[in-house]
């Protein structure tokens, strides 16, 4: 008989290589290791990760680029909603992981696998996104986490793969890195206290540029479609431009602190130069071109879209509700914003649109008035108070201050 299939959520790091030697070693399971990239692989590293994979002895390998999928089922909702979580972080790791579980799910049916595997922990995030995914997807998976269940330690790992010649190389230093277009999360002893920064070597993108430079940003119905007047084939590419000259200035880092899916408080440090921009920018147009009510309600629904994101929950149907409603809330969100940046920083200097609605035909706001008179102000005010009056009137005890 065949061995069974397996296929594995690869991404070249100690845990999943140990996944691999133990999947065919231990189990005697067909190891298919599927490597999802959503942008934080070049060529160079996977074809690395290709022959690390072989040699752990994988039956087969398959890189997926996923980064347009990626971005049109998600990041540009991300956008349109101005999504922070906690106001902080731009669920650089939560988005994608989801899109490396659909991958990861939709291959294994490809192939006719029995089993899908992951290297995650049982402390983290991860492993509800993954088992979700292939629990909602897969038809009768079983679903095999060897990390997780045997509560092993890096050291123990390096160990066990040390039994079969492979020395795991201990150059990537004491920080977990995970890069993907939408942010890099950066992990470390000082991210499990809650006092202690990250040291400037803990971040990927060092300082290298400290004269500021102008930035402009054009979006179309709310994505980015030009930058420093060039025009790209993508969004994909607009948001890796912005990246590539945010970057330098050690723009966007910070550490976020949150609630994680299974109860516990966590914290990461990340570096998302270009999202934290685009995220920004497209806020400040929104405030130009929408109305009160719009950026209200948008506001609400993009938080509720951004923590179902975060908690693994993207296959609900709701999703796709909120994401309807926020796609509408772009028709007039067009126009260029500029930007300023700074070592360590960035400013927004101000917005061109024709949907600007800070109309100077109706005024300015505390210098004149033209769409309407100081009588229509007295007369809106009176009218604007009654319900209050009557309350007052009627409970004269609670009307002291």
């Amino acid at each position: 008989m065949e061995p069974k299939k397996v296929v594995l959520a690869y991404s070249g790091g100690l845990d999943t290589s140990y996944c691999i030697k133990y999947l065919s070693q231990e189990k005697g399971l067909q190891v298919h290791a599927l490597t999802v990239n959503t942008g934080g692989f070049d060529e160079a590293e996977l074809k690395t990760m290709e022959e690390r994979a072989f040699q752990l002895g994988a039956h087969s390998f398959k890189a997926v680029d996923a980064v347009p999928e990626y971005y049109q089922k998600c990041i540009r909702y991300l956008i349109y909603g101005n999504v922070l979580r906690n106001n902080t972080y731009p669920l650089s790791v939560s988005a994608e992981r989801v899109f490396q579980a659909l991958e990861v799910a939709k291959y294994a049916q490809l192939i006719g696998a029995e089993c899908v595997a992951h290297g995650s922990t049982g402390a983290g995030n991860d492993q509800v996104r993954f088992d979700l995914a292939f629990h909602i997807l897969g038809q009768n998976l079983e679903i095999i986490t060897p990390i997780r269940d045997q509560q092993l330690s890096r050291q123990e790992e390096v160990d066990y793969l040390k039994q079969f010649g492979f020395n795991w190389s201990e150059t990537k230093g004491k920080y977990s890195i995970n890069q993907g277009i939408w942010g890099t999360s950066v992990g470390g002893a000082e991210t499990l206290t809650s006092h202690q920064s990250l040291p400037e070597e803990a971040y990927p993108t060092p300082l290298q540029k400290k004269e500021a430079e102008e930035l402009s940003l054009e979006f179309e119905k709310g994505e980015l479609v030009s930058v420093d007047g060039q025009s790209f084939e993508s969004p994909v590419q607009a948001i890796e431009y912005v990246t590539s000259k945010a970057q330098p200035f050690a723009i966007g880092r910070d550490i976020h602190v949150g609630d994680t899916i299974i109860g516990i408080k966590g914290r990461v440090g990340f570096e998302a130069a270009g999202p934290l921009i685009i995220i920004k920018a497209h806020h400040l147009l929104e405030k130009h071109t929408l109305t009160k009510w719009q950026q209200y309600w948008k506001g609400q629904l993009a938080e509720w879209y951004g923590m179902l994101l975060h908690e693994g929950q993207y296959l609900d149907p709701v999703m796709r509700n909120i994401e309807a409603f926020l796609e509408d809330t772009q028709e007039n969100v067009s126009g260029t914003v500029f930007a300023k940046l700074h070592p360590y920083r960035y400013e927004l200097i101000g917005i061109e649109s024709e949907n600007d609605l800070m109309n100077s035909s109706f005024g300015h706001y505390g210098e004149k008035n033209d769409g309407w008179s100081g009588e229509d102000v007295k007369g809106f005010t009176k009218i604007l108070g009654i319900q209050h009056k009557i309350h007052h009137f009627v409970n004269p005890e609670k009307s002291s201050l």
